[in-house]
């Protein structure tokens, strides 16, 4: 099972996976742990990351990066529209009401929602992952800026499905932070003493987020986050071009923002300069070359003058601090430290502002670009069975604070009631009662909308259906519970009609089994008719528990009394149905998921195709190189001319009528060649491996004849070896050396650029001479059993008080001898 976590930012994505004991964040195909967010689109294929950035120049148009706040949008969002104006690529309305992206696609123009373009970028974090773990990955958890509403989280979940991922959970990226610093501290206070209180500052390229976070041993609890979703890097970089768009008009007078391409370069390199400007507070230069009408242009800013353009941003960098400390009413004393992280973290201003604030320094033991990933790796590794993690509860909050409205059963217009929240504790489970006689609607929605950063209150639609009277006439007691799950995103979980069923006076009730869902709906705090009690989130679900308790045991308590009743309930599930706002439909996902596979299908046969074409491209080079190098002497003149010139050929076909064919013509182009290389190169390999070869031989041919010459000469060593077995070695050993000779001879009057009279490989073949000869020559010579007997027998002496002489005549013949063997052995195993 893979255990996974991706970190998809605005600009950049990383990727953590569990392996060898630890969380690693792993590099992509170009040995890079930062995978740009980008995705760009061509006449055969797409390019995603690192290849699509490349791209952003030249096919600026169907480039596309900084979709992620598009999530979960109608395209008459304000935002949306407001956003429209400063991108290079066009945005469109979907069928649906929502935003998608237009590109030039497979020469064709198409309408990409930002699921399906989310989930192209997952796609290629998934291939990352996939080659550095080497197996199939699905398991995986995914971070989401803190500020996102149940529409844009729901929006990611289905990207997440597109691109074929099972997301174990939607993590808030302060919190995955606060997960990756919390879970390897060996010093926490203990759970029965006060908390550790850290404060969590996240500056991306498009998103300020600050959360509190409490900690004992084996916890973490968030009380409270703020953020500012219009604060980021993009907005430092957006002065930047500002500035630099009305220098270039008065210095050149050039209209930057009337050529995509020149201001996707001024991007670039306003990025550049105010990363430069974070260490250098001298004057830096701007330099672009050939930027529009092939005018270079120049410019200088330093730090101090930057600052005082930012003078605005800049500002709005405490009001999220003095937020989140008003929230959970804690003092600056109570901090123990402040953890920055995010790209924009580095810039002195920012951080400045935040130390002058707490009025301590800022710490950064975590990784600023990574410390997101790994706290999701982490969190995936604590969710799958198939890694044991030391036991750390995560306790989440509620962003906004989340109503219900319904429409009253009395006629009295319409009810609502705060659900869950601000900082309520999250996942959570509550449990509403009402008393209906027919099916009814509830409206989820965020009561206030001043702090929400979208323009859409609404969560959506739950009609609880098939509520029926009681057989008495009377409203029947509905049991609807709520939920915002481990994703963040609020629901309506389950409804149950609770049926009261009489029986006969003196029949003895019957035992009934409560159903599952039944336990799962008590397993939550019921509130009174149409009031809910809300669970202080300090006490959580232990005191649903024992809420749980108290009914159970005035159940137990019943039957005593209720003799005369005798009345039972049986609780009925009802389907609800949901109306979600943007909510992808089932059949569109389906579709978007059979085009993801279709796309990923045809971005294989084209890198195989550019490979078969990179193939032909390579050999032409390779061996143009090598005819005039290595090779020279292995092709005669006029074969290298005729091959020199097809190479050639081979070469302006690639940049013309070749540059875009089918794979199996590229193939054939390179069979073709290679008909006319591989002898050449198959000369100059034999050139070189024959001489180790007969060497080899040579060596086994001296070594056998010396024996065959000690076995002649009758050597002590040899003289054992039987005579036709010898004989056998030394005509082997003849017929060897004569044909290797005569190979030799006839090699000698070859030129090199001949094919060879004889090859490595058969030279390799006639040294089974060691197979033939070997086993013969090695044959131990036989022992001698009896003298060796004696000396032993004259070393040790008289046994048991014979003599000498005895101990000698009682040598046993030949077939006695096992009996001595085993009488001399055994005091060896006395001393063992």
């Amino acid at each position: 099972m893979s255990v996974v976590g991706f970190d998809v930012g605005f600009q950049s994505c990383y990727v953590a996976v569990a392996r060898a004991g630890g969380i690693e964040t792993v590099a992509n195909e170009y040995s890079d742990r930062c995978t740009p967010s980008f995705v760009s689109f061509g006449p055969r294929n797409r390019s995603i990351g690192a290849a699509a950035k490349s791209q952003v120049v030249t096919n600026c148009k169907n480039t596309v990066q900084g979709f992620k706040r598009f999530h979960g949008r109608a395209f008459s969002d304000p935002y949306v529209q407001a956003a429209k104006s400063s991108l290079v690529f066009d945005l469109a309305q979907m069928p649906t009401g929502t935003t998608g992206i237009k590109v030039m696609y497979m020469e064709e123009e198409k309408v990409f929602s930002i699921e399906q373009v989310t989930a192209m970028l997952l796609t290629k974090l998934k291939e990352t992952a996939e080659a550095a773990l080497k197996k199939p990955v699905a398991d995986c958890v995914i971070s989401v800026p803190s500020f996102f509403t149940d529409a844009e989280r729901r929006s990611v979940m289905d990207a997440a499905q597109i691109a074929g991922l099972n997301c174990l959970r939607l993590m808030n990226d302060t919190t995955a932070v606060a997960l990756a610093y919390g879970i390897y501290k060996q010093d926490l206070p203990a759970p029965e003493e006060k908390p550790r209180t850290v404060v969590f500052v996240d500056v991306g390229h498009a998103g300020y987020q600050v959360s509190v976070c409490a900690f004992n041993k084996g916890k973490l609890k968030v009380l409270g986050s703020a953020f500012d979703p219009e604060l980021g890097g993009k907005d430092f970089d957006e002065v930047l071009v500002k500035y630099f768009c009305e220098e270039f008009a008065q210095k050149y007078k050039l209209d930057v923002r009337s050529k995509p391409r020149a201001l996707v370069r001024l991007y670039q390199e306003c990025e550049k300069l105010k990363k430069l400007m974070s260490a250098n507070s001298s004057d830096l230069p701007l330099n672009i070359e050939c930027f529009m009408n092939d005018i270079d242009v120049s410019g200088t800013l330093n730090r101090g003058k930057f600052e005082e353009f930012c003078a605005e941003l800049l500002a709005k960098v405490e009001a999220p601090l003095r937020s989140i400390m008003e929230q959970t009413r804690l003092k600056k004393e109570d901090i123990y430290a402040v953890e920055i992280m995010g790209g924009a973290s580095r810039t002195p201003a920012i951080k400045d502002r935040i130390s002058k604030f707490f009025g301590k320094e800022l710490s950064t033991t975590l990784n600023a670009d990574e410390a997101v990933a790994r706290g999701c790796a982490l969190q995936c590794a604590i969710l799958s069975p198939a890694f044991k993690v030391r036991e750390f509860s995560i306790t989440e909050v509620v962003p906004y604070p989340i109503s219900l409205k319904w429409t009253s059963a009395a006629d009295e217009g319409v009810s609502d009631c705060e659900v869950f929240p601000k900082n309520h504790a999250a996942p959570f489970s509550k449990v509403l009662t009402f008393y209906r006689r027919e099916p009814f609607s509830l409206e989820a929605y965020y009561n206030n909308p001043k702090e929400l950063p979208y323009p859409d209150p609404t969560i959506g639609q739950f009609t609880i259906q098939k509520v029926v009277p009681q057989p008495s006439g009377e409203s029947s007691k509905v049991k609807v519970k709520v939920r915002v799950n481990v994703h963040g995103v609020f629901s309506v979980s389950s409804a149950s009609l609770v049926e009261v069923v009489k029986s006969a006076e003196g029949e003895e009730p019957m035992e009934m089994d409560t159903p599952a869902k039944e336990d799962e709906v008590k397993s939550s705090l019921l509130m009174a008719f149409l009031m809910v009690l809300s669970i202080p989130s300090h006490q959580g679900i232990h005191l649903t528990s024992t809420e749980d308790n108290k009914q159970e045991e005035k159940k137990n308590e019943q039957p005593p009394q209720a003799k005369k009743a005798k009345v039972k309930t049986k609780t009925v599930d009802l389907p609800i149905e949901n109306s979600l706002n943007w909510q992808l439909a089932g059949e569109a996902l389906n579709l978007f998921v059979e085009n993801e596979g279709k796309m990923i299908m045809q971005d294989k046969l084209e890198k195989e195709r550019n490979d078969a074409k990179n193939y032909v491209e390579e050999y032409v080079y390779e061996m143009r190189d090598k005819l005039q190098g290595v090779l020279e002497n292995f092709v005669s003149e006029a074969d290298r001319d005729s091959f020199s010139l097809k190479l050639e050929d081979t070469e302006n076909w690639l940049y013309e009528e070749g540059e875009d064919q089918q794979k199996q013509v590229y193939i054939d182009k390179l069979v073709e060649l290679k008909k006319l290389g591989e002898p050449i190169q198959n000369r100059y390999t034999e050139a070189e491996e024959r001489p180790k070869a007969l060497d080899e031989l040579v060596r086994q041919i001296h070594q056998y004849t010396k024996v065959v010459e000690a076995y002649k000469a009758k050597d002590e060593l040899y003289d054992h070896l039987d005579e036709l077995e010898m004989m056998k070695v030394e005509k082997q050993v003849n017929e060897t050396m004569t044909w290797m000779n005569n190979k030799k001879n006839l090699q000698s009057k070859q030129s090199l650029s001949q094919d060879p009279v004889v090859k490595a490989q058969e030279i390799q073949a006639k040294t089974k001479l060691y197979s033939a000869c070997n086993h013969i020559v090695t044959i131990p010579k036989p022992k001698v059993e009896p003298p060796r007997e004696e000396t032993a027998a004259e070393q040790n002496g008289p046994v048991n008080g014979q003599e000498g002489s005895e101990a000698q005549t009682g040598i046993p013949e030949k077939g006695q001898a096992a009996p001595e063997t085993t009488e001399a052995k055994l005091p060896e195993m006395d001393i063992n």
